[in-house]
């Protein structure tokens, strides 16, 4: 907020009331990240101003405020509503203006699924997606009013976009506000609508919009594009793009958190005699070895080669579980080199002390 950390709450309240006022939806009507600005403002404030959560600032940063739990943060009339003291009443603090009492429409919000195949979750990628969205009409400026100017202040709010009531009680007057019903908190009526949309104020246009996806999203996780949503009726700041992730399984290749899993099955003679094998990976084929005498289930690492992580630290690694086929059905030829391998010396099992068996191999793995 621009104040030292030991101000006082008298300097926390105007510069707070300085911000509100710079970055204030109805004064920048153009400007889709001024609303998120003021809401940044209005949870600062609420913070700084509230001696427990100041402390905890002071001693943890802002790590030690907590999150909002991806709920996207305060609304607009929960802002006007816990700061109406700063505001002048009712949402109001630009004065005995006509606007005092208008609040900011928003426009819905749109939501879309978005399906990426695991090499685009490992590495993230950007696609372009067509959507359909109420927008601004063009005519007239969102306004509803034919050429935009065909505006008249609200005759019974006056422009104020509130009404207020004064009733006698025991304790004196009280008075209430509540939006005008008749211009719906706009402060002001259509005389004349749009010839284009109509009085709408917004016409249907669809749109290819790019999106950033990072490396590392998951399943189900959702990203959000503010400004991208739809446009309200006759005026104010659109909804937001709310993208839900969908993993598509690949055909070999499993996900477990950051690390890739994958069986590769390797026969008797490979696992007894060694082999160089190719395997899959999200970056294409690599090779790797099998040692002579490998036991079935031991697990080879690929570093590095998982996914991203989403939050910068690092990239996961590729397991590979090997697992001995045993064959089904052998042919008499077979049969009788088997048989003569049955007996020998070498072919009759004999784990040494350093052979690990499965639980310890399991063990390992999740330490």
């Amino acid at each position: 907020m621009g104040v030292a950390k030991n101000a006082a709450a008298d300097e926390l309240k105007s510069a707070y009331r300085k911000l509100a006022i710079k970055y204030h939806p109805d004064k920048n009507p153009d400007d889709p990240s001024a609303e998120d600005k003021f809401k940044e403002a209005a949870e600062a404030y609420e913070a700084l101003s509230d001696p427990n959560k100041r402390a905890r600032y002071d001693q943890y940063g802002h790590q030690g405020m907590g999150g909002n739990g991806g709920g996207g943060g305060p609304s607009m009339e929960d802002i006007f509503s816990h700061f109406g003291d700063i505001f002048g009443g009712g949402g109001s603090f630009f004065g005995g203006g006509g606007q005092g009492g208008r609040r900011v429409r928003k426009g819905s919000n749109l939501r879309i699924k978005l399906k990426l195949d695991l090499e685009e979750v490992a590495n993230g990628v950007e696609k372009k997606i067509k959507v359909k969205r109420y927008v601004a009409c063009n005519t007239c400026s969102g306004t509803g009013a034919k050429n935009g100017t065909d505006l008249k202040t609200c005759g019974t709010c006056q422009g104020q976009g509130q009404v207020k009531r004064v009733v006698n009680t025991m304790l004196g007057q009280m008075v209430s506000a509540s939006t005008c019903p008749t211009c719906e908190g706009e402060g002001k009526v259509v005389t004349s609508k749009c010839d284009v949309c109509h009085g709408d104020g917004r016409q249907l246009h669809e749109e290819v919009i790019p999106i950033n996806i990072p490396a590392g999203v998951a399943e189900g996780m959702q990203l959000s594009m503010n400004g991208k949503g739809n446009f309200p009726e006759r005026g104010g700041v659109p909804g937001d793009l709310l993208i839900q992730i969908e993993e598509e399984p690949h055909e070999s290749l499993k996900r477990d958190g950051n690390n890739i899993m994958f069986e590769q099955y390797i026969s008797f003679v490979d696992a007894a005699l060694g082999a160089s094998i190719e395997v899959p990976t999200i970056e294409g084929k690599v090779k790797i070895k099998v040692e002579p005498g490998t036991q079935p289930g031991k697990i080879l690492r690929l570093r590095g080669k998982g996914i991203k992580d989403i939050n910068g630290y690092g990239r996961g690694d590729q397991l590979i579980h090997l697992s001995v086929w045993t064959p089904k059905n052998v042919t008499n030829e077979e049969r009788e080199l088997l048989e003569k391998l049955r007996d020998a010396r070498n072919f009759t099992p004999n784990p040494g002390k350093n052979e690990k068996g499965f639980f310890e191999k399991v063990k390992e793995y999740f330490q």
